[in-house]
């Protein structure tokens, strides 16, 4: 098989099929001023079918920047208030009983939509945690005896304000891992702050966004994203960046071994596959290169690295782990 024609026509498929990418910049820039990091990572997490974490303190535009990205791929959109007194049963719907016809009927809830933000997800208890984080998993919701296949495509984005930690129920670890990024949002720039000001300080006035993509468009770009060449050299980077952080001595990290009490799972080697094809896709691109690997990986494993006590102790984050690894492991 001549795999440079198969290249060539891969390449081709891939051009034609991300030319939508241009055109969601393009729109959303009627409204967002920088935050081409957040834009970028929701963008994978919605070509990679994968669900994304983000953090940052109160108004920065997360919020903004998840219903504009709806608007622009013309899908249903909610946006979910979590608070301490919110159930389960707000958020997947539950069994009305109506008694003129003397049965029960499915109010379905808010969470049967294609994009869902669970806003400050850290402020309502485990059993709605785990009622959100299950219908990400199985994209699936039991609602009585009944089981409901939810939208597809399906994003579920989270937000959790670092700052106000009283009242809030932090997500555990083995549920943060089911999120195939979790994302720092930072301040703007100076100047993107001056742009911002200048923009949004009136009253009254309102840009209206318009559709460049449907939802048939995204869930045809997941498939040609299947197809993106992996060089077994990449996959092998993306197994040893994994294996660091389970066995650093192994790879000449001996000082990280009192550190990491947790490696990364299973699931951030193949999130970390899934993510870097998606950015290669978005760069119009037929194949993953390393840097690919380098630009999310980041944004892929600091949620899964768990640091010791001895870590938090000196003050060493499972970002600053992360990027000793990703110091030592060769790039291809």
């Amino acid at each position: 098989m001549d795999t440079s024609v198969d290249m060539e026509k891969l390449g081709q498929k891939i051009e034609k099929s991300s030319a939508f990418i241009e055109d969601i910049y393009t729109e959303l820039d009627k409204v967002i001023v920088g935050q081409q990091y957040m834009i970028d990572r929701l963008l994978i997490g919605l070509l990679a079918d994968g669900h994304v974490l983000l953090e940052g303190v109160p108004g920065l535009a997360k919020t903004l920047t998840i219903s504009s990205l709806a608007k622009v791929i013309n899908t249903d959109f909610q946006r979910l208030q979590f608070t301490p007194d919110l159930l389960p049963a707000d958020l997947i719907g539950t069994l009305i009983y109506n008694q003129k016809e003397a049965e029960f009927t499915v109010k379905k809830g808010p969470i049967f939509a294609n994009i869902i933000l669970a806003d400050e997800i850290n402020r309502s208890p485990a059993k709605v945690q785990s009622a959100l984080l299950e219908a990400m998993q199985e994209q699936q919701v039991t609602i009585g005896e009944n089981t409901y296949e939810l939208e597809d495509p399906f994003l579920a984005l989270a937000t959790q304000n670092p700052v106000e930690q009283e009242g809030t129920y932090p997500l555990p670890e083995a549920q943060v891992d089911r999120f195939m990024m979790k994302i720092n949002i930072d301040y703007p720039t100076e100047d993107e702050e001056l742009e911002i000001m200048r923009k949004n300080a009136r009253t009254g006035e309102k840009q209206v966004l318009e559709p460049v993509v449907d939802a048939d468009k995204v869930l045809e770009a997941r498939k040609v994203i299947n197809e993106i060449y992996v060089d077994e050299k990449v996959e092998k980077y993306i197994i040893n960046l994994i294996f660091a952080t389970r066995d650093p001595q192994k790879y000449g990290l001996d000082d990280l071994a009192e550190l990491i009490n947790f490696g990364a799972s299973p699931r951030a080697s193949i999130n970390l596959n899934l993510a870097a094809r998606a950015h290669a896709f978005m760069e119009h691109r037929a194949y993953v290169t390393p840097e690919d690997i380098r630009t999310v990986a980041m944004d892929v494993l600091r949620h899964r690295i768990i640091p010791t006590f001895e870590a938090e102790a000196e003050n060493i984050s499972s970002e600053n782990l992360v990027e000793k690894v990703m110091s030592k492991i060769q790039v291809p």
